[in-house]
């Protein structure tokens, strides 16, 4: 193709260097844009903590270390009485009781869609999933309060009760009476609000294992169940990690849905039919009503669910780490 002489001669030389100092201005432009972004986390996770400490330092200074192991919770007494123990153990029990129900449940769900569901039916039990994930905690408080609650107590609690009675310990776990509120129930719907965390991520971790592998064990004569246990788990045991570790920091945060249904007692009780509360829980029924040393022990309180959920998660990724390493080696 011919290119007329004086359309050339119109451009002009081309400015190299101009050029290049454009370019140089957008990479320095774009480098301290996302070097702000990074340090403006830091920044807002530093000065959450800094309030955090200032707001708590006078429960911290009338109550020391005893505020960790005190049960009684009395605000209105003279002078206020404020203890951590009821809203720890409460947090402790109903996380764990929701992990231990999301997670065989969650995994179990997980391996049926991506081993044995037909495909024409992955995608609306799929699309069920994410919908759990996308309703607001409230409506689970009140589905709880109002549906789960009576059901538990009229039909679920009594056949436990009755089963373990006289048993050692177990028949202490599962004493009466039943109640409408207690932390069994809040445990139940933490483990349906976490579900949908582990599910998806285990989904997208299990969808990563080359097909060669499992095709490979397939040809060798394993079953289904050896393949999922000696193939697809052990291929993905740090994403499932992951996503356990995620949906437990959702479980020891969460606040509206179990304040419905808990029963917001600071009472310790051995039974998981009993009422109860969390951290999240009595900072949320307290908080609007209070003031002057009560509500510097709130604010204690968020600290230490700050400080539970920091050693949660570092814990957890202390032993990804190693699970990377000791694969590495």
């Amino acid at each position: 193709m011919a290119v007329q002489s004086d359309v050339i001669d119109d451009a002009g030389p081309y400015d190299r260097a101009k050029a290049l100092s454009a370019f140089k201005l957008g990479d320095i432009t774009f480098y301290w844009i996302t070097r702000l972004s990074a340090i403006s986390v830091l920044l807002i996770l530093g000065g959450i903590i800094l309030s955090l400490i200032v707001g708590a330092f006078p429960a911290i200074r009338e109550y020391g270390l005893s505020f960790l192991w005190t049960q009684r919770w009395a605000p209105s007494a003279d002078p206020p009485v404020l203890g951590a123990l009821g809203p720890m153990y409460g947090t402790l029990v109903t996380s764990f009781i929701a992990m231990l129900i999301a997670i065989p449940v969650g995994l179990g769900i997980a391996i049926f869609l991506t081993e044995l569901c037909p495909q024409w039916a992955r995608r609306p039990i799929g699309m069920a999933v994410e919908l759990l994930a996308g309703i607001p905690s409230i409506i689970y408080g009140m589905w709880g309060f109002f549906v789960l609650g009576p059901f538990l107590a009229n039909t679920f609690q009594p056949f436990m009760i009755k089963l373990f009675d006289g048993v050692p310990v177990l028949g202490a776990i599962f004493a009466g009476p039943p109640s409408y509120l207690s932390l069994f129930n809040a445990s139940l719907i933490l483990a349906i609000m976490v579900l949908p965390f582990i599910t998806s991520i285990s989904v997208d971790v299990f969808k990563t294992v080359p097909p060669v592998l499992k095709e490979a064990a397939y040809g060798v004569g394993c079953t289904t169940w050896e393949v999922v246990r000696s193939v697809v788990i052990p291929y993905t045991r740090v994403g499932i990690i992951g996503g356990v570790m995620l949906a437990l920091g959702r479980a020891l945060g969460e606040t509206m849905a179990v304040t419905f249904i808990i029963g917001n007692s600071f009472r310790i009780q051995s039974s998981i039919f009993a009422p109860g509360t969390t951290i999240s829980a009595a900072i949320a029924s307290e908080f609007a009503e209070s003031d002057g040393l009560h509500q510097s022990g709130l604010i204690l309180l968020g600290l230490l669910l700050f400080v539970l959920t920091f050693f949660v998660l570092a814990g957890a990724r202390l032993m990804l780490l190693r699970l990377e390493q000791k694969a590495g080696k």
